[in-house]
């Protein structure tokens, strides 16, 4: 299967995707390992986690110059190669505390002669589906803490960003207590489709489109999935804002990573009050953001990961100009040496129909929207069938508060925006259509991996027969 490279278009990579029966005969492989895996010590499975985490750190090189090639950006592929030990030492650290926490020995029960105790029991197999946005990141953000946890681990990047996977494994067969139990695998949509049946957990990340395959294959097989969908994340400035400082923020929070994150702030709706001031910031701050070609190691975007993605883009732009939007800034996708850039898009007088204010962008596209009414633009930040995460900006943190515990997403940044992409250790939901599933950040990270096995120890006589009987005395 041939693979695309973001920055000249053409073909300079493959991948073998595996079939059915290799992914099964992956899966059980990592099966029979995983029992003694689970039997040691959570400490134990930390230090080798921790081991790891070197390996990773000594292959730091490949890994950022394969992730380079995989995604045409330089800057967040150092974070995502960088940040990768960071995290696998954060839960190599909480495991042993968090397992210990919520684990039961010998507790008191309702019943004077009955005592309880809980074990934890890992999933033996998890599963996860990863997409092409942030492919280091994604691909083990959940891994990581299913093998804190106990579980053995396969994992399937998308097949659009495959390359970092040779590297990664390198890591991985540096360590062989943990190559026992992970597994990264080459895949496209077939590979993914035979991984849900071969797992017992299964966590994708990716399209509502697809996450509703992956629901309904994972309800067949009877196991449980993790889904973090699509998100159009409003962020909605009231009248108290600085409106330079909050058009600052909303350019950031709108075209990092060329507005591909599912954080990514979509829909802008700022009071009216400051609305002309706010969007002559942006607009001065957006027309000074610099494309990273030719030289990729300058600019502050890079290309669309994924070449098609940037038509779908532009399709939502120029229905939003035929619909009677106006361009003030980018607009038009561009195809530089092969690969596609988008400038900052801002645009004004967006409405509500308009795909650019009601579907995903996933690009660097920023429609404004003026508002009078609070209560108005509550509802409409509220009008979506996602509710991923959301900002609000204002004077102070409580004014801004008192609109976020409104607003229908799973988590909402005050005062700043897209703050899930950096804090990990704050739990949140996915609202409506943009996920189903225990929180993949805080505690719940790890603890959604455990099967709760009750020991209830009767430290009496057991009950005879008679005591259920009809005439027995009451």
């Amino acid at each position: 299967m041939k693979v695309v490279n973001p920055r000249t278009g053409e073909a300079d990579y493959e991948i073998a995707p595996l079939d059915s029966a290799a992914v099964q005969a992956e899966a059980a492989r990592l099966r029979a390992a995983q029992p003694a895996w689970a039997a040691l010590e959570p400490a134990a499975r930390s230090a080798i986690l921790h081991r790891w985490a070197d390996a990773v750190v000594a292959h730091g090189g490949a890994l950022l110059e394969a992730l380079t090639l995989d995604t045409g950006r330089r800057r967040i592929s150092e974070i995502e190669v960088d940040g990768l030990p960071g995290t696998i030492r954060r839960w190599a650290d909480l495991a042993p505390r968090l397992i210990a926490e919520h684990s039961r020995s010998d507790q008191p029960s309702a019943h004077p002669t009955v005592r309880n105790g809980t074990r934890l029991v890992p999933y033996p197999l998890f599963g996860a589906i990863a997409p092409w946005n942030f492919p280091i990141v994604l691909s083990t953000i959940d891994a990581i803490p299913a093998l804190a946890a106990g579980c053995a681990a396969l994992v399937k990047p998308s097949e659009i960003t495959p390359r970092f996977i040779a590297p990664l494994s390198e890591t991985i067969a540096q360590v062989p207590e943990l190559a026992a139990v992970l597994s990264f695998i080459e895949g496209d949509a077939a590979t993914g489709q035979a991984l849900v049946a071969a797992v017992d957990y299964v966590c994708f990340t990716g399209s509502v489109a697809t996450g509703r395959k992956v629901a309904e294959a994972a309800a067949r097989a009877f196991i449980p999935a993790n889904l973090e969908l699509g998100g159009k994340d409003p962020m909605i400035v009231l009248a108290s804002a600085d409106p330079v400082a909050a058009a600052q923020l909303a350019l950031r929070a709108s075209i990092v990573a060329t507005g591909q994150a599912c954080q990514s702030i979509e829909r802008i709706y700022v009071a009216r009050a400051i609305y002309q001031p706010f969007l002559d910031a942006l607009v001065e701050a957006a027309s000074k953001v610099r494309l990273n070609y030719p030289d990729i190691a300058t600019g502050d975007i890079g290309p669309f990961i994924f070449g098609p993605q940037g038509a779908k883009v532009q399709a939502q732009i120029d229905e939003a100009v035929a619909m009677g939007a106006k361009i003030l800034t980018g607009g038009t996708v561009e195809n530089l040496g092969g690969g596609q850039y988008l400038r900052p898009t801002v645009i004004a007088d967006a409405t509500a129909d308009m795909a650019v204010v009601r579907d995903e962008t996933f690009g660097p596209v920023l429609p404004v929207i003026a508002f009078d009414d609070l209560e108005e633009v509550i509802a409409q930040a509220n009008d979506s069938i996602y509710g991923l995460s959301a900002a609000v900006v204002a004077a102070t943190p409580e004014e801004a508060e008192a609109v976020a515990v409104r607003l229908e997403a799973g988590a909402v940044s005050i005062n700043d925006g897209s703050l899930t992409s950096m804090v990990w250790d704050a739990e949140n939901s996915s609202f409506k259509l943009s996920g189903m599933g225990p929180s993949r950040m805080g505690e719940s990270g790890l603890l959604r991996y455990f099967r709760k096995q009750a020991l209830i120890r009767q430290t009496a006589s057991p009950l005879p027969l008679s005591a259920y009987a009809e005439d027995a005395p009451r």
